[in-house]
């Protein structure tokens, strides 16, 4: 009897941990005074990427090459996320401090 119920609390165990659903994964960038702290940064598909503003000089974020085009308005403080689904390579700046001001985020 014991082992019974032993193994029907491990099914139950194991059906119940495929029922909580999964986290879902973010990556967070801080956008500086003239440079987003990472240049680069690789995730995979479904995680979003969250732009937090740090400095004092307003930014914005703009995609400029990519297999999705997205930005944000430009402000000084607050943040600005994006769910990335589409796998490849994106070219982020901002558009006030580009061309230096640019990060790059690959999507597996």
């Amino acid at each position: 009897m014991k082992k019974y119920l032993a193994a029907g609390a491990a099914t139950a165990i194991a059906a119940g941990a495929l029922a909580i659903p999964a986290l879902a994964a973010t990556k967070t960038v801080q956008v500086k005074d003239n440079v987003f702290v990472a240049k680069k940064i690789t995730v995979s598909k479904g995680t979003t990427v969250k732009w937090v503003w740090k400095g004092k000089a307003p930014h914005n974020v703009k995609v400029t090459k990519g297999p999705a085009k997205f930005g944000s308005k430009t402000q000084v403080k607050g943040s600005f996320a994006k769910k990335l689904t589409k796998a490849g390579t994106y070219t982020i700046v901002c558009t006030i401090h580009a061309p230096g001001m640019k990060m790059t985020v690959k999507v597996k």
